[in-house]
């Protein structure tokens, strides 16, 4: 079958994202075309690309599942390759499957007001050769990092190590790490992973770290949700479930920015539980900033902190000064032996899947441009992108930018209209799109948009704030504009 190359609705990105706005967007429209752009042989975008042990969710699976398929597992925390299957499985329930284009990468998106159009030129993986679509909508779904590389500081010494250097975003199917001495660079969700899946098997692991991070445990299997699935018809079940995990989620982000003392003695009690007697929790894992200051990470059943009470495994604080052939030289003196050290540090944020943008021939420059809603840009029509919260769910976000989507092609349809913009009305002060301090965040602020100090302007990373303000409120305001 020939592919179209014009389209009504053209999605960008086969994760979970865009397998939620292609569920929306078919069954709203089924009188529409739309196709999705892949750039992988797989969708499952991150629980596809990553292939580290232990993958699994950082955030609680029955508001990572989509609203219209709940979670039916019995893991709140899931596996990977799990979650993966989910996808899978949903993208072929809904028929989304079909509609994607695999091994094509969007490398340039370009609209022209004349036409009402955007004209997306994508390289073909499969063949080598460029092709070029059109389409009246456009939804970008490739999140914000890049898919080709994470972030690796420049390690002084490196070339000199004897051993391997792995980075979790490319981990070698074959790696073996039994009974290796391991070094895990870096404090973050990655981290935290990895450490209590390559335990038993590893001699042991070091995770070395510059700064902490705040850790809480979190049952992988839930009770309340266990007995709620058996006691209650299944979709009473999955609303309860998801509007309790919802309102603790954002219940404690909430707690946790306005009483961030009260937050700290909470989350060294509950981890002071599980950790040995003799360990340094102050050393190492008090942050020198306030609970949510940087993303929280979570781990299920206390996994981390059981690994540490098997003596395989240690947490060391301090300042990495050069590698050398056995290992890492620190700045205190110690060194640390290795034979394999994973560089955890971090994504390399990259806006888009690095596709450049022109309205009307002008090179559109993102990081000066306001999310209106979070979810569209000011002055380019027709066009919309998904990012989730950084303190919840990133499905939480995705599903109601999707109804977002769907009311507003509905809207344009019944009154003729092709085409929308938002457009700053007046005065506005820029924000930060993910209001986090975290490292990768900050490296990248100059390429990100922001967002604004006003409605519809300003980010709140509250799903109830955004139930009223994305999924209730009225489409037209003095801020966006329809032709």
């Amino acid at each position: 079958m020939t592919e179209a190359t014009h389209l009504d609705v053209l999605i960008v990105g086969a994760g979970l994202s865009g397998i939620d706005a292609a569920v929306h967007v078919g069954k709203a429209f089924p009188a529409k075309s739309y196709a999705i752009l892949e750039m992988r042989e797989e969708l499952g975008g991150t629980w596809s690309l990553f292939k580290y042990p232990g993958l699994r969710s950082d955030s609680d699976m029955y508001t990572l599942g989509f609203g219209f398929r709940p979670w039916t597992g019995k893991d709140a925390i899931a596996d990977g390759k799990d979650i993966l299957q989910y996808l899978k499985d949903t993208a072929a329930e809904y028929g989304v499957d079909k509609h994607i284009r695999y091994q094509r990468k969007a490398t340039a998106y370009s609209w022209s007001s004349e036409q009402n159009l955007w004209t997306v030129t994508v390289e073909n993986g499969e063949t080598g050769t460029t092709e070029t679509l059109t389409a009246n909508f456009l939804v970008n779904t490739t999140g914000y990092y890049n898919y080709d590389a994470g972030y690796t500081p420049e390690f002084p010494g490196a070339d000199e190590f004897k051993g391997q250097i792995v980075h979790p975003q490319h981990w070698p199917e074959d790696l073996d790490y039994t009974g290796k001495r391991v070094v895990v660079i870096g404090s973050g969700a990655t981290s935290i992973t990895l450490i209590p899946s390559m335990a038993p098997d590893a001699g042991h692991i070091t995770m070395l770290q510059r700064t902490p991070t705040y850790i809480i445990s979190q049952p992988k299997i839930d009770p309340v949700a266990s007995v709620l699935k058996k006691t209650l018809p299944a979709g009473l079940a999955a609303k309860a479930i998801h509007a309790r995990y919802a309102s603790v989620t954002i219940g404690f982000f909430e707690f946790a920015r306005r009483q961030p003392k009260a937050t700290k003695q909470l989350i060294k009690r509950w981890a002071k539980i599980h950790l040995p007697k003799d360990f340094d929790y102050d050393k190492h894992l008090v942050p020198p900033y306030n609970p949510w200051d940087q993303r929280m990470c979570v781990v299920p059943g206390a996994d981390l902190f059981k690994a540490i009470h098997s003596h395989k495994v240690d947490i060391v604080t301090e300042h990495i000064e050069k590698f050398d052939a056995t290992g890492i030289q620190l700045k205190n003196g110690e060194h640390l032996d290795a034979d394999i050290i994973v560089t955890a540090t971090g994504l390399d944020v990259l806006m888009f899947g690095g596709a450049s943008v022109e309205v009307d021939g002008e090179k559109v420059d993102l990081g000066k441009k306001f999310t209106y809603k979070a979810l569209m840009l000011d002055e380019i029509p027709n066009f919309a992108f998904i990012i989730g919260y950084s303190n919840a769910s990133w499905t939480l976000k995705a599903d109601l930018v999707c109804e977002y989507i769907v009311r507003l092609l509905d809207y344009m349809d019944d009154n003729n209209f092709t085409k929308v913009v938002p457009q700053v009305e007046g005065g506005l002060e820029p924000e930060d799109i993910m209001k986090l301090d975290s490292g990768y965040l900050a490296r990248a602020a100059h390429k990100m948009p922001k967002a604004g100090n006003r409605d519809p302007w300003r980010l709140k990373q509250n799903w109830y704030f955004d139930k009223k303000f994305i999924q209730k409120a009225p489409l037209v305001d003095d801020e966006i504009h329809f032709s």
